[in-house]
């Protein structure tokens, strides 16, 4: 360690807390301190290392689903986060314990903590989970949560800009001639309950009527969102336009209407929230908002490592983007003016000469 340190010009213990990948150590001197390591053949026996700190070097990664029991890991937004915070902590030198909660509001979290199975956790979405991740957070748990703000939450939150995104793609709707969009969405999820607020807020600015029938709550990871649209075709519901929570329910509604023979865009725009991967890929490809979960997924980490070394951690609410693609754009509302033959001026026959008698 000491030829390491010699090697870069910093201290023994600087080397020895970027080994440890203490986050007060910048990412630029763990990595110099990564490499020459690695090219001295230096390994850190990181069970003598755990023993002696205490720590698992472990993050626990929960997705808790006691409103979507249905919903799977399999999911493509769960994959792409799952994926980028596995990635993140790896490069700190982390494990990751992933696991599904379906169970009712319980004392998983403290559970986690207290037999030392990781050294803080990171909570997928909120789930109904809110007041249990304020006790956890009281009880000196390092937890970081992907989720909404809420009102008296006093653990941290890494979450996009879920009203102000819901807000751009709900405007970009009735920007392409839609007046009555429907939701699809389960307001009980903290996450899709802002995304609700922004589509309202919409309407009013539009002074768009808002209707309670055109408002469905959809739930994850099912063919909700096809039955649903479905049902509102069946009864004949009066709508040119569908929000949907998220860009899997987004495709699932889609399915619905091409199936029923209705055309997307021209009869009925479709938008989505994530801008999953498989999003440019749906026919037509999907208007979206995109999470930056690269983003989220640094943030999260960062939070969660700082709060388990004593540090104080603040929530982050992380912009997002509007993606617009065909599945939103109605051309027919906005049709290329229609240009007039032009008129020729009449002709006047020439007289004839006479002939001279």
């Amino acid at each position: 360690m000491a030829e390491v340190a010699a090697r870069l010009g910093v201290s023994a213990s600087t080397v020895s807390r970027a080994l440890a990948g203490n986050p007060r150590i910048s990412e630029a001197t763990r990595r110099r301190v990564r490499e020459v390591t690695a090219s001295l053949g230096y390994r850190v026996d990181a069970s003598a290392s755990n023993l002696r700190t205490g720590l698992t070097r472990t993050i626990a990664v929960v997705i808790p689903l006691a409103h979507a029991t249905g919903q799977r890991l399999s999911d493509p937004f769960f994959l792409e986060i799952i994926g980028a915070i596995g990635d993140e902590l790896a490069l700190r030198g982390y494990s990751m314990l992933l696991s599904k909660v379906t169970q009712p509001p319980g004392e998983w979290i403290s559970t986690t903590i207290r037999g030392r199975r990781a050294d803080g956790v990171i909570v997928i979405g909120q789930s109904l989970h809110h007041e249990q991740l304020n006790k956890a957070a009281a009880g000196e748990v390092a937890i970081a949560v992907w989720g909404a703000r809420l009102r008296g939450q006093r653990y941290v939150t890494v979450g996009s800009d879920n009203q102000g995104g819901a807000y751009l793609v709900t405007s970009h709707l009735i920007s392409q001639g839609c007046r009555r969009i429907a939701f699809l969405g389960d307001p009980a999820v903290p996450e899709v309950s802002a995304r609700r607020e922004g589509y309202v807020r919409a309407l009013e600015t539009e002074r768009l009527g808002r209707a309670a029938s055109l408002e469905v709550a959809v739930r994850f990871g099912s063919d909700a969102a096809y039955d649903a649209v479905s049902s509102l075709l069946d009864a004949r519901a009066d709508f040119d336009g569908i929000f949907a929570c998220s860009d899997v329910i987004a495709m699932s509604a889609m399915r619905a209407l091409t199936e029923r023979g209705r055309k997307i865009p021209a009869d009925v725009a479709v938008a989505g929230f994530d801008d999953i991967p498989l999003a440019s890929y749906t026919t037509p490809p999907l208007t979206t908002v995109r999470q930056d979960c690269l983003a989220g997924a640094r943030i999260l980490v960062d939070s969660v490592l700082r709060a388990s070394a004593g540090e104080t951690v603040e929530s982050e609410v992380i912009p997002v983007e509007l993606i617009v693609r065909a599945s939103s754009l109605r051309q027919h509302h906005h049709p290329a003016p229609v240009r007039q033959p032009e008129r020729k001026a009449p002709t006047v026959p020439r007289a004839r000469a006479r002939k001279k008698e």
